[in-house]
This record gives C-alpha cells, sequence and structure tokens, in this order.
C-alpha cells in the first residue's frame, strides 16, 4: 500500500523551508502532494500557475512529488485524492500554535486524517515568504532564501 500525503499552503512563494519539510515528509511518505490553496479572501503575490511553476523547479527530479491546487476544504482535497494525512511546517511556537489549531478543527471534521507537524529544520526557521516577498518588492538576492533552481522572476506575480 502506497503511503501518501497532502503538503497544503499558499506557497507565495515556495521556500528552502518548505524544501526541507517536503524532504523530510518523503522520509516517512511514499509520495507526497504539495496542495497549493486559493483563498479568494487573499490577493497573492504570484498567480497559481506561477506558484505551481516555482514548486515544479523546486522539485524537479524528485521522486514520490505531485504538485496540484485547490480551491476548497484541505479535508475534501484529501478525501477526493485517498489522502489520510496531511503534513505541515512550523517555524516556531506561534506556528505551531496555528498548526494545532487548524489540525483540532480537521479532525473535528474529518477524524479519519491526521495532521502530522514537522518544525522546520533550525537552519531555516527565520525564512518565510512574506520575508522572501518583501526582498523581491524591494529588488534584493533571494538566492539563499529559495531551493536551487527556481527563479523568481516577477513574471506571473500579482503584485
Amino acid at each position: 500500500m502506497t503511503r501518501k500525503a497532502l503538503f497544503p499552503g499558499s506557497f507565495d512563494p515556495f521556500t528552502a523551508g518548505h524544501l526541507n519539510i517536503l524532504k523530510r515528509a518523503l522520509t516517512m511518505f511514499d509520495e507526497v502532494v504539495v496542495a497549493i490553496g486559493v483563498n479568494i479572501d487573499k490577493k497573492g503575490f504570484y498567480s497559481t500557475e506561477k506558484k505551481m511553476e516555482i514548486v515544479r523547479q523546486a522539485t524537479a527530479g524528485m521522486k514520490g512529488v505531485s504538485v496540484i491546487h485547490y480551491d476548497t476544504l484541505t479535508i475534501e482535497i484529501c478525501r477526493k485524492l485517498g489522502i489520510r494525512h496531511i503534513v505541515r511546517g512550523v517555524r516556531n511556537m506561534i506556528d505551531f500554535e496555528t498548526e494545532r489549531s487548524i489540525a483540532d478543527a480537521n479532525r473535528k471534521l474529518a477524524p479519519e486524517i491526521e495532521t502530522i507537524i514537522i518544525p522546520t529544520a533550525q537552519e531555516f526557521a527565520h525564512i518565510s515568504s512574506t520575508a522572501v516577498r518583501d526582498i523581491i518588492k524591494h529588488d534584493g538576492d533571494t538566492s539563499m532564501f529559495v531551493p536551487d533552481g527556481v527563479d523568481l522572476h516577477t513574471d506571473g506575480a500579482e503584485a
């Protein structure tokens, strides 16, 4: 039986910290679906298509990784795909409390789906998509914050 997990997020953009979580999730699961969520209440920096392109660049050559986008509840996409595990990364205790609350709500709505919370490796704990977007907006060098091979050129950026 194939062990599958969903790694959901806005990934705006996908960072070296996200890649660290994904690689570590692949030590537990045969397949990990990176699921780019569409939040209609937020105007993203990058288009969904550009986010998917960035994740594909970051994961090129990695076995067991696929990339999708969705605009429904995370548990609904899990059910649709037959996935029983959600992977979430946390950088600090604030992230942990937020993710724990979401995991508790998901467990109430879908007791068959479990959330696995993975702390980001210390060398990536300072990286956030928000910080990377700020660096991009000010024409800074993002290379140390994103995976090798990723092009964050602003073509496809909404802002």
